[in-house]
């Protein structure tokens, strides 16, 4: 059996701020410190207490900060891995949204949207974006622990998600799963059949109220916030 939790960290900086996220390397705000905190408390009341857990995450701080307030609580170090990163957005990392939404080309609705260039110099393609995930996603299900953590950013979540289900990378490019900041997506793969379950996508129920108003879900442009 295994159980894995792919958490979106919660409210960062760059969320307040109207600037793009991307690999911009904000921190959490103290809204977003109190909802991992509630993320962590969260997990532990779904992971027993003798389980053997492995934590990975971002290594971007509000990324890292939320993996290490999940790792006090369940006594786990956080792997860190770079490949767990938002998407690249390039030259509008850090720069207010306008900017980026003004220079955003759109992926055509029919033709290669995987390789699509879209205006914004050193900018990930889609195609790099999810290769590396599911790089990564592929080295975590090497192991055979029972209870796995993933913190990652939203739009990351898209191709943890389309690994676990082995879509064929080359169909993911019309593929978006929903998973607001501070979510906890949980996956779950029984031991007999190995069928793999969505059990469920992008929960906030964990949170407070006036923390689950701030979605910062979306397509790519909005992603980056």
């Amino acid at each position: 059996m295994r159980n894995i939790y792919l958490v979106v960290h919660p409210e960062a900086t760059h969320h307040v701020q109207g600037v793009v996220g991307g690999w911009h390397d904000s921190q959490l705000t103290p809204a977003g410190e109190r909802a991992a905190a509630s993320i962590a408390e969260a997990l532990r009341a779904r992971i027993p207490m003798d389980a053997d857990v492995e934590l990975f995450s971002s290594d971007l701080q509000r990324a890292r900060h939320t993996a290490s307030v999940v790792g006090d609580v369940l006594r786990v170090k956080p792997v860190l891995d770079r490949r767990l990163r938002e998407k690249s957005y390039g030259d509008a990392e850090g720069r207010p949204q306008e900017w980026l939404d003004q220079r955003f080309v759109p992926p055509p609705a029919v033709g290669d949207r995987m390789e699509h260039d879209e205006g914004i110099p050193g900018a990930e393609t889609k195609a790099a974006f999810a290769q590396r995930v599911y790089s990564v996603m592929d080295e975590v299900l090497k192991s055979g622990r029972e209870y796995q953590v993933i913190v990652t950013h939203g739009f990351a979540v898209t191709f943890a998600l389309a690994s676990w289900i082995r879509m064929p990378i080359k169909s993911v490019g019309y593929v978006n799963f929903r998973a607001a900041s501070g979510s906890i997506t949980v996956l779950h793969e029984d031991d007999y059949f190995r069928n793999r379950q969505v059990v469920s996508l992008g929960d906030t129920n964990h949170l407070a109220n006036d923390f689950k108003s701030a979605d910062t879900t979306g397509d790519q442009s909005r992603l980056a916030r």
